[in-house]
């Protein structure tokens, strides 16, 4: 007995219970998603009907009014109903006693998302797949100042389109950016980099730092040794330093001696442009400076205190006219600058044309100049 004991092998208490699996070899693939099949769906027909709606801007209507069969063609296999509500602009799905995938209700309301965000239908009908999902960010409300805001969505497709372009190859999503808001489809995974990569650059973060380290993760993936290792010390680290006063003006010193060596090599003049003459310091007085009048004081002084409220109102009313009047003035003169012809050079006279060949002749003062020509020295040349 103790033989038998001593050749068993030792094996891990959470492991005791697992048994063999003949069927389950390497060559399956535990991750794939099987389609949903009819013969999937035991309960039959839905209890319920679902639908989803939404709403489409007034350009969008042409095309949505020419892609509509089509759109109704891609949905009928799948036991989908679609509407397109020109009054009211919006489209709606819903499910029908057809319908036996009960999750693709939520594919076809992606699908009219897409749609109402200006993606075409060729693109938007592979939501349908499994693999597949949709993403629509919303932009519009994380930057107030509007110029800042065209600047940093510019910035993600970056220019004659190359960053977006970038990301779409590194994450294998489509990417479009329109409006307010940038739609994405693609694998769930690539999804998050995406929305990740789009607010940072509203963020003001460049969209390169992120593709730089999706490049470099998608190399280190490559790579199996490094699939149980931490990939920190590969991926770059993008910090924004805060410097002190002093390392910030060793700094700017370093970058005027650098660009004064460039200029000495260069055989430049190295002497700085003239400073602007800084306005002259205030004499310090221990004394407070002397108080403002109140409103109501200087009221009191122009009169204006005095007068009833129709008046005062009245009054205003004239002073808002007259600052109107003069700023109409001013536009209308600015404009009629454009239209001011300039002052045309007039085509000088034969008189003046002789009285000019004349003074180059003779000169100012009257004496002849001495004009010697190549061909007459040429010849003097020869004679001698």
């Amino acid at each position: 007995m103790a033989t038998s004991s001593e050749q068993l092998p030792v094996v891990n208490k959470n492991k005791r219970h697992r048994k063999e699996k003949p069927w389950d070899t390497d060559d399956i693939d535990q991750w794939k998603i099987e389609p949903f099949q009819p013969d999937d769906n035991k309960g039959g027909v839905f209890i319920e009907e679902s639908s989803f709606a939404t709403l489409f801007p007034k350009y969008r209507e042409k095309y949505l009014r020419e892609v509509w069969s089509a759109v109704t063609k891609i949905l009928d296999p799948h036991g989908i109903a679609c509407t397109l509500d020109l009054v009211h602009g919006s489209m709606s799905v819903r499910t029908t006693r057809k319908t036996f995938d009960p999750y693709i209700i939520l594919k076809a309301r992606d699908i009219i998302k897409l749609l109402a965000r200006g993606v075409a239908i060729t693109q938007a009908q592979k939501v349908l797949q499994d693999d597949v999902a949709c993403d629509i960010i919303k932009i519009g409300n994380l930057v107030r100042n509007k110029d800042r805001f065209v600047k940093r969505r510019q910035r993600i497709i970056g220019p004659d389109g190359s960053t977006l372009k970038a990301i779409e190859l590194l994450t294998q999503c489509y990417v479009l950016v329109q409006g307010n808001t940038v739609s994405v489809m693609g694998p769930y995974k690539s999804l998050k980099e995406v929305r990740r990569i789009v607010l940072d650059c509203m963020k003001n973060i460049h969209p390169i730092y992120r593709i730089k380290e999706l490049m470099i993760r998608r190399e280190l993936a490559k790579d199996p040794k490094l699939a149980t290792e931490s990939w920190d010390r590969f991926l770059p680290k993008f910090r924004k330093q805060h410097l002190k006063t002093s390392e910030k003006t060793i700094k700017k010193n370093e970058k005027v001696a650098a660009k004064e060596e460039a200029r000495k090599a260069a055989g430049l003049d190295t002497s700085s442009p003239a400073k602007k003459d800084k306005p002259a310091k205030k004499v310090y007085t221990p004394f407070p400076p002397p108080q403002q009048p109140r409103k109501v004081d200087l009221q009191l002084e122009s009169g204006e205190y005095f007068l009833k409220p129709h008046e005062r109102e009245a009054r205003e009313v004239q002073q808002r006219k007259q600052k109107q009047a003069e700023a109409t003035l001013k536009r209308r003169a600015e404009r009629a600058e454009v239209y001011v012809a300039p002052k045309e050079e007039t085509v000088p006279t034969v008189e003046e044309k002789r009285k000019r060949r004349h003074t180059e002749v003779d000169g100012d003062d009257g004496t002849a100049r001495k004009k010697k020509k190549k061909k007459n020295v040429a010849a003097e040349d020869t004679d001698t």
